[in-house]
């Protein structure tokens, strides 16, 4: 790729924890949480370029576009209704599967009058290990729960705007580039918009320079990310790392970021 087609970079503060630290995050109640914090200045890619090159299979993560035919992401009926069978149709397409799942929609917004467990994470985290992957398949598929445990299962998550996002992008780590010892321990008390929820396990990451950061520079709601966070294939890329973060180019009086996500679990014959 010549210098003139370069996609555009910027640098920003990626949220890290410190290493070796284990996090307690309340959602809803953000200054109880403990989350020591190790930030760094990280080089971040529009990948809008690079669409055609990076894939779930090489980078954990794929940038789709898609018309959803939802009109109103704040009506958890319709989402029900509507995106989780877009969603799963999509989970089952990228991850060849027989069968999918999805669970804990959260529409999102960093509009400071918004309800805390509805604000942005600032924080590299990679949301569920494989604990609570099998908790939320015994909620959803109860009795039928067992059988399906026993196929490869991948936890994706489907991230969209639902307006065109000016300030408060979401940046997402290349899976290739995360290794298992940057991952601690999380602990989240209340997530998923719900803080009656009993606790959900995932990891933070820890600082390593070899990461890269991919972003979408005013992404829009006919795009999606759709990133990978389990996989019982250890053998493949799966901790895609992901916060929020302060874009240095967000125009003055930028409207509020709106988002919307779900995440997925897929089951496929080996």
């Amino acid at each position: 790729m010549s210098a003139l087609a370069a996609p555009h970079q910027i640098e920003a503060t990626i949220r890290y924890v410190v290493k070796g630290e284990r996090s307690i995050f309340y959602p809803a109640d953000r200054d109880r949480s403990y989350w020591p914090a190790d930030e760094h200045a990280m080089t971040l890619t529009d990948m809008r370029p690079l669409q055609a090159e990076i894939s779930i299979a090489r980078n954990g993560f794929a940038l789709l576009n898609h018309h959803s035919a939802v009109k109103n992401f704040f009506d958890p009926m319709e989402i029900g209704q509507v995106f989780y069978p877009e969603v799963i149709a999509l989970a089952q397409q990228l991850n060849g599967a027989q069968h999918a799942i999805a669970f804990g929609p959260v529409a999102r917004s960093d509009d400071p009058a918004n309800k805390q467990g509805r604000l942005p994470a600032f924080g590299a985290h990679v949301d569920y290990g494989r604990p609570t992957v099998e908790e939320q398949v015994r909620i959803v598929l109860g009795k039928q729960a067992d059988y399906w445990l026993q196929k490869r299962m991948v936890l994706m998550n489907f991230w969209r705007p639902i307006t065109t996002v000016y300030r408060t992008p979401l940046a997402l780590c290349d899976a290739s580039s995360v290794l298992a010892t940057d991952l601690h321990d999380s602990e989240i008390r209340g997530g998923l918009d719900d803080p009656n929820r009993p606790p959900l396990f995932g990891f933070n990451l820890s600082y390593n320079p070899q990461h890269r950061w991919y972003y979408v520079k005013e992404m829009r709601p006919d795009e999606m990310f759709a990133f990978k966070l389990y996989d019982s294939d250890a053998s493949q890329p799966q901790w895609t790392g992901h916060t929020a973060f302060t874009d240095p180019e967000t125009p003055e009086g930028a409207p509020p970021r709106q988002s919307m996500e779900v995440r997925t679990i897929s089951f496929i014959d080996e």
